[in-house]
């Protein structure tokens, strides 16, 4: 047995050294260069593919099956003279004895200079399809195309059977200087990977991976350059199709044209894992960077074989947002200093591949903190609902300064009514009256963003603790929105401001060139001069305001709006005073010219108070016709009719006032009603700049004359009746009274 065996071993110690020495012969004998255009030739009847081969060829055979190519390219049956890839080296070699048991054992793989160009045609075709396809135009000549023979029947036991898995073993895999590039002729938009340097440890399944990445990215629409860099330990476990990433870290930095110049900083990490069989993808740890920004955060994607269903959760540090926004090369829209300086998030996450849900919002903008709820249920129509509470909101601090157009037209405004009101010398009423205003009172600049507008597909339900806007502080405001299809509706807009309260509804309506609006508003025991005075004007008036309207106009300015404003109107002011016009002391100027006597002292007050002033407005293309002005003042009433030119906010009023006379404790007696003058209307004119209010009223003149000549009349048929008494017959005399009267 011991011969037996000795010879045993010496035979297969020969027939090894015999392999070994084939191997050597072949390798060394056999020149694959010899044979370039035959391994072409199988490639295109094998492979459909043209392949070029301008480099040297090197193999090993034994132990190791080992190809290298030198200066390679690849292209398509179709296009053979445009390859869309091409190398400079590539080098693998595999283990023999190992392919037998399917275990593919591999040495160092290396590629170096590797170029791979995609591109898609004016028609959408894409270059990389015709890989592996025989072009129609080869089937010619009476060449007979390839036939697909039908597959052997497997038995049941190879049916049953199922298929190994291949083990797959790398000692390291480098990919030096390699590029990538795509190209779409119909849009003319490139995308390039350029100095692509990849490197790994080990490759072997269910064991970690170390990976680093790094390239530069480029496209041209716009203009972005992109620098990565990718580190982590990828794992694979295909017997359970579950795939990780661990410690993953993505860096680089972005340049371009949409930073103006600018460059941000970026950085993303965390877990990865895709579970194939579970249909399941998460990213969790998640820490991502991007200049000032700083967010932490975790997301899973379930049912990725259907829908995938995304949810997670995201939390944004307090960060400057306007200092972001800067350093990304964006301009945000002019506001006040300070503002969107800190600005932090805390919300669920939910969404689809069409929509987003942010829930659970805890929102905080500078000294405002918002909760609810915000979603795009449709990204393809903007479908936008927002349902959102939030402490208090300083709306002024974040719009826009007045434009240099609508600040022109103001400082105008501002300038006539300042030399009307100069002129006025309203306290004794001994001026003309002040000059109609002539001037435009609103800007001419556009108003809406139409386009976007007829686009906006939104629900909204806002409610504010207390929320501030044109500088008039609202508490308990709620606002209640929606627009689809270019009809946007306001279901109510509601608030308690100062000791009063405001509710307003209405639609604007998008889908025709001129926008129209429709508007109703109720104002309920509001302060009139603090409305007016938050707008930056002097209140001509103070008291408790209630307001109702009804009104509509069209067009895409406030001036075309003003010009175009139809509806009604009424108003009850309660509790006020008519500042800086003492209507008293003008009355009074006029009862002592008819007295034939003069005023003895000065004015005691510059004001006049009231109890109660009403009106109903009737609105025709800008113009409010005011027929049933009512005053109640403490010893007069007051009644006028006019009209409220909103377009220049100009009034043209004639008042008439019927006065008890000085009621005072020591009353001037030039100013004292006797029993002539009971009954008589004593008549204003107010015309003037609307912010002048009574300051713009004087005595009316032309009728204070027909008042004059009336209570002459009087007079004289109170002497016809006493020189004649009973003398001449009753029809006799009031023929006499109303010939002097006229």
């Amino acid at each position: 047995m011991k011969a037996f065996g000795k010879i045993l071993g010496l035979v297969l110690l020969g027939l090894l050294l015999i392999i070994v020495a084939l191997g050597f012969a072949l390798t060394h004998l056999f020149d694959p260069n010899d044979y370039k255009e035959e391994i072409r030739q199988i490639a295109r009847d094998k492979a459909h593919i043209e392949l070029t081969l301008n480099g040297d060829i090197g193999w090993s055979l034994f132990p190791w099956l080992g190809l290298e190519l030198h200066d390679a390219a690849v292209a398509t049956l179709a296009k053979p003279a445009e390859p869309f890839a091409d190398l400079q080296m590539l080098g693998l070699s595999v283990r023999v004895l190992p392919l037998l048991r399917r275990e593919v054992q591999m040495s160092d793989v290396r590629v170096e200079g590797l170029n791979l160009r995609l591109s898609r045609d004016k028609d959408g075709h894409g270059n990389w399809e015709d890989i592996g396809k025989v072009p129609a135009t080869s089937n010619t000549a009476g060449t007979p195309p390839a036939t697909t023979s039908e597959p052997e029947p497997q038995t049941t036991a190879q049916a049953e059977k199922p298929a190994q898995p291949v083990r797959l073993d790398i000692d390291s895999l480098t990919v030096n200087n390699a590029r990538v590039e795509y190209s779409d002729e119909k849009t003319g938009r490139q995308f390039s990977a350029e100095s692509i340097q990849l490197s790994t440890g080990p490759v072997h399944d269910s064991t970690n991976i170390p990976v680093k990445l790094t390239a530069f990215l480029g496209t041209n629409q716009p203009v972005l350059r992109v620098r990565t860099e990718l580190n982590g330990e990828l794992r694979f476990e295909r017997a359970l199709q579950r795939y990780k990433f661990e410690d993953m870290k993505l860096s680089g930095e972005v340049a371009g044209d949409p930073l103006q110049g600018k460059t941000m900083t970026f950085a993303a990490q965390g877990q990865l894992l895709l579970d194939k069989a579970a249909n399941v993808a998460e990213w969790t740890g998640i820490k991502i960077s991007a200049n000032q920004l700083r967010a932490l955060g975790e997301l899973k994607v379930n049912d990725l074989d259907k829908t995938p269903q995304v949810s997670g959760g995201l939390s944004i540090a307090q960060f400057d947002l306007a200092k972001f926004v800067d350093s990304i090369g964006q301009k945000l829209p002019a506001m006040a200093e300070g503002s969107l300086s800190k600005v932090e998030l805390v919300s669920r996450l939910a969404g689809t591949p069409t929509s987003v849900v942010l829930d659970d919002i805890n929102l905080k903008v500078d000294d405002s903190t918002f909760s609810g709820r915000i979603a795009v249920e449709d990204f393809a129509k903007q479908s936008l609902r927002a349902t959102l509470k939030a402490d208090t909101f300083n709306v002024d601090r974040y719009l826009p300064p007045k434009s240099a157009e609508a600040s022109s037209v103001k400082q105008v405004r501002q300038a006539e009514v300042a030399s009307t009101e100069a002129d006025a010398m309203a306290g004794a009423g001994s001026t003309p009256l002040p000059p109609a205003p002539t001037k435009e009172a609103w800007s001419n600049e556009r108003l809406l963003p139409v386009e976007r507008l007829s686009k906006l597909d939104v629900d909204a339900d806002l409610t504010f603790g207390q929320l501030t806007l044109e500088k008039l502080p609202i508490h308990n405001a709620a606002l209640k929105a929606n627009g689809q299809g270019g009809m946007l509706t306001l279901t109510s807009l509601r608030g308690d401001l100062y000791e009063g309260n405001f509710e307003a509804k209405g639609t604007l309506d998008v889908r025709q060139q001129a926008p129209v609006l429709n508007l109703q508003t109720q104002i309920s025991r509001v302060p009139a001069e603090k409305i007016l005075e938050s707008q930056g004007k002097n209140p001509p008036v103070k008291g408790l305001v209630t307001f109702n309207s009804n009104v509509t106009g069209s067009g895409n300015s406030q001036k075309a709006l003003i010009e175009t404003l139809n509806g009604n109107a009424s108003f009850v002011i309660n509790d006020g005073v008519l500042l800086n016009a003492n209507l008293e002391q003008q009355l009074c100027k006029g009862i002592a010219t008819l007295n034939r006597k003069s005023l003895n002292g000065e004015p005691r007050g510059k004001d006049t108070p009231f109890q109660e002033l009403k009106g109903n407005l009737n609105l025709r293309n800008g113009v409010a016709s005011n027929p049933d002005l009512k005053v109640r003042i403490p010893g007069m009433t007051v009644n006028g009719n006019g009209d409220v030119d909103l377009r220049v906010l100009g009034m043209d009023y004639r008042v008439g006032i019927i006065v008890e006379g000085d009621k005072s404790d020591m009353p001037d007696p030039a100013c004292q009603v006797g029993e002539k003058f009971v009954g008589i209307e004593w008549p204003l004119r107010c015309r003037g700049p609307l912010e002048l209010g009574a300051k713009a009223c004087r005595l009316d003149n032309e009728r204070m004359g027909q008042v004059a000549s009336k209570l002459a009349g009087e007079r004289i048929s109170e002497k016809i009746d006493e020189k004649l008494g009973d003398k001449v017959s009753p029809e006799l005399k009031d023929a006499l009274k109303g010939l002097f009267k006229r």
